[in-house]
């Protein structure tokens, strides 16, 4: 058991101090056959997907947490996730976590880690935020072979007749490197590569273009590998070669798309990425079972785990608690229209977390800044602002209700909160359809903090689901686009740039149109406009462009200029990260 103190030490302080458990004893107690376990140590492993079948006809309970539109400090999703988890475990349930792996990006950045927090983490929380079982490392190697599979391309056709390629099994291409779509990755935050020139230097160094760096988790090959199925190691990876060829690079100086399979890396790229399909096991601080796989960017593409966790961890718990990027107006809707769609698996409750801080901002307090101490209105009790700022949270409970599963609101508690906010968001809650609104204090308390969420959880979880999607997938792209914008961005009209019409008739022209839509916008608003806070309406989407990820299965509008590439601040979190003279980690959280 997990003792807690006060005040709550540093996350990396709690992760260091807890007892972890051999991960043969997490896999032990959740049933696993050790044939079917892959130990990375002591206390991480991968789960081969080869255990699949055995799970035949055992269906645990599937819950996605999300949230209400967060400040730019965020509300506790993963800390959330973790401590229901947890809180499921006082109770008597075998609940399991299933959450993204991070980028290192944001955790040598401002962000920080991404373990969940105080008593509610997965340990250890080290590996958890670096290097793990490589993963996100396989994925880097395989985007950057694909990437320099064009480029050598590029360079081998300038300089070869159509006899010279077919003499060598080759037919050419004619890449247009002006209509390259597919850039290089790194899993670090680096500004300065966001636009780079490469092929400089001499005659056999290639010729000069333009190009760009993007961060790791944004690749098409992490959205795959989320979305990703099968019903044992073979059909998963036949699944995943699949998708891997449909990749579109860009296309030829003729207009026609260029895929993986016509570059012929397709398969090298799978090789590459056939152990990372396994997902990886590691354990809550108080020794619950958590499955740590995939980590896509919320943004332009889906922002949740993968579907392979998801399976395998509902064979084999009561519970399976996962987590959807960013608020309800994206994640949430992705993982119902995205990911729902391409598992067949129905959720069975929703966990919409809200903070008395977050509504305060909607309801028109000061602004919330990173690395900044926060003004006196967030703590000290303010019920006007509060109460201003609650159109957010309902129009969040509401979207969440429209796909016909049951909403908790989870009341994430900071020390400041006073029981007047807390009733005041329980009663907004209730009006406007939640199955109930509970103060939880898992960040101080761990499990126990989070017993009466837990009780919550498993209440409405039990209540009968009419879960259906927002809008099939035989309506046109534009049709589509225009319902998730009106039914939950609650915009009046939706606009489109030209280049965004003439992707749209390439992309039905291509046989692309009845895929799901994945917008790209921000997620500091449910609007397009991260300046508009609370729950606005009648506003214009305007839709810039619209890109196909036609591997991963959807088709992402761009609603505003989407930065792929995150940069690092003026005293980034690495500055505090050290070991000490005993190799141990210290400064990170």
């Amino acid at each position: 058991m997990t003792k807690t103190s006060t005040p709550v030490p540093s996350d990396l302080d709690i992760a260091q101090a807890a007892t972890v458990r051999p991960i043969k004893e997490i896999s032990d107690r959740l049933g696993i056959d050790p044939k079917f376990v892959i130990p990375y140590g002591h206390d991480k492993a991968k789960v081969h997907l080869d255990i699949i079948p055995s799970l035949k006809g055992k269906r645990g309970k599937y819950i996605d947490v999300t949230a209400i539109t967060p400040t730019p400090l965020g509300e506790g999703k993963t800390t959330t996730t973790v401590g229901l988890v947890q809180g499921m475990g006082k109770i008597g349930h075998e609940a399991i976590a299933a959450i993204r792996q991070p980028s290192m990006g944001p955790t040598f950045g401002i962000k920080g880690g991404a373990a969940g927090g105080g008593y509610s983490q997965v340990i250890p929380m080290e590996d958890f935020n670096l290097h793990m079982t490589g993963d996100n490392h396989a994925i880097t190697a395989a985007h950057n072979l694909a990437a320099a599979a064009i480029d050598a391309r590029f360079f081998h056709e300038s300089r070869s007749t159509d006899a010279q390629l077919n003499e060598r099994g080759l037919k050419r291409l004619a890449i247009d490197p002006y209509k390259v779509q597919w850039n290089r990755v790194l899993d670090v935050n680096d500004r300065a590569l966001r636009n780079v020139l490469v092929g400089l230097g001499g005659r056999l160094d290639g010729k000069p273009r333009e190009a760009r760096f993007d961060i790791c988790v944004a690749s098409e090959l992490m959205a795959i590998l989320a979305l990703v199925d099968g019903q044992d190691y073979g059909t998963a990876l036949k699944n995943l070669r699949g998708r891997v060829g449909k990749i579109v690079i860009g296309t030829s100086k003729a207009g026609k798309p260029i895929t993986m399979d016509d570059l012929q890396v397709a398969g090298a790229i799978t090789v590459l990425m056939k152990d990372a399909l396994h997902p990886n096991l590691m354990q809550t601080l108080e020794g619950q079972a958590a499955f740590i796989h995939a980590g896509p960017f919320a943004n332009i593409a889906h922002g949740n785990s993968s579907i392979l966790a998801d399976r395998l961890a509902l064979g084999l718990g009561d519970y399976v608690v996962t987590e959807s990027g960013f608020g309800a107006d994206i994640g949430m809707e992705k993982f119902f229209d995205i990911k729902c769609r391409a598992s067949g698996l129905k959720p069975d409750a929703v966990v919409l977390v809200a903070t008395v801080r977050a509504l305060k901002m909607h309801g028109g307090g000061p602004k919330v800044v990173p690395g900044r101490d926060l003004d006196q209105a967030y703590k000290e009790e303010n019920l006007e602002l509060l109460e201003a700022g609650m159109p957010n949270l309902v129009a969040h409970i509401k979207n969440a209700k429209r796909f016909g599963v049951p909403v908790v609101v989870a009341i994430n508690l900071f020390a400041q909160d006073t029981q007047a906010e807390i009733d005041l968001i329980r009663k907004h809650s209730l009006e406007a359809g939640a199955e109930d609104a509970v103060a939880t204090d898992h960040w101080a308390r761990g499990g126990e903090g989070a017993k009466d969420l837990a009780k919550a959880v498993v209440a409405a979880a039990e209540k009968p689901s009419d879960f259906q999607f927002l809008y099939p997938l035989n309506l046109s792209i534009r049709s589509k686009i225009e319902i998730i914008a009106k039914e939950i961005y609650k915009a009046a009209d939706v606009k489109y740039d030209g280049l965004a019409e003439t992707q749209i008739k390439t992309f039905e022209e291509s046989g692309w149109g009845k895929l799901p839509i994945c917008m790209a916008k921000t997620h500091l608003s449910i609007s397009q406009d991260p300046n508009l806070k609370n729950a606005p309406t009648g506003h214009t989407v305007r839709v810039r462009e619209v890109r196909a990820s036609v591997g991963a299965g959807f088709i992402y509008p761009l609603l505003g200029a989407m930065r792929t590439m995150p940069g690092l601040g003026m005293t980034p979190a690495y500055m505090n990260v050290d070991v000490d003279e005993n190799g141990k980690v210290v400064g990170m959280f």
